[in-house]
């Protein structure tokens, strides 16, 4: 399918993105939607821009929970935006890692941000043009993963956020904006696509 013809779309992290960072969160009850997560995606809804959350999931690989035990966190964290008329497209994550103590689980991936995989994977499944889409993330590693895919790339000062900001060298990659939070990020992008249309 030629380019012109794909629906842009919004990548979102999740933890320090989306929902508030836990390290290694792993039980359903630990998601708490970031303040104005709703509202951001049901923006986006409201403009028919998929919505998609893209997410490093070493706590499967850890050995912290099972991917079944996975998808219950993600079945809370998409009724918690569907309470508030919000929702999400698809969910898309990497169990992996190196240092797995799963033997399955440590590989070294394609889909492991900053590597673009999961970025990749969505846009063939959904019919998306990556160079019209947007990745959001409170991480230096989620701005690579958008470029590498072709992707802008908005840094939020939330999670990680304000400290990956400050530690920002001229080699990283740099992010195409920085927002307070989601709201302002997504705010930011859907107004580059609405120009670019």
């Amino acid at each position: 399918m030629r380019n012109s013809l794909l629906r842009p779309a919004l990548f979102l992290d999740r933890d320090g993105t989306l929902v508030e960072e836990v390290h290694h969160l792993s039980r359903p009850e630990q998601i708490r939607l970031l303040p104005g997560a709703s509202r951001a995606v049901r923006l986006a809804n409201r403009r028919a821009v998929p919505v998609v959350v893209v997410t490093n999931q070493s706590a499967v690989a850890r050995g912290l929970l099972t991917e079944e035990e996975l998808g219950a966190v993600h079945e809370v964290l998409r009724t918690a935006l569907e309470r508030d008329g919000a929702r999400l497209d698809a969910i898309y994550y990497c169990p992996h890692h190196r240092e797995a103590v799963i033997p399955a689980y440590a590989v070294d991936c394609d889909c492991r941000k900053p590597a673009p995989g999961l970025l990749l994977r969505a846009a063939r499944d959904l019919g998306l043009n990556l160079s019209r889409g947007v990745m959001i993330g409170d991480r230096l590693l989620d701005i690579e993963a958008g470029r590498r895919a072709g992707c802008r790339g908005v840094l939020v000062r939330t999670g990680y956020g304000a400290s990956e900001e400050r530690s920002l060298t001229p080699s990283d990659p740099q992010p195409d904006r920085v927002a307070d939070d989601i709201l302002e990020a997504v705010r930011w992008a859907l107004r580059r696509l609405q120009s670019a249309t």
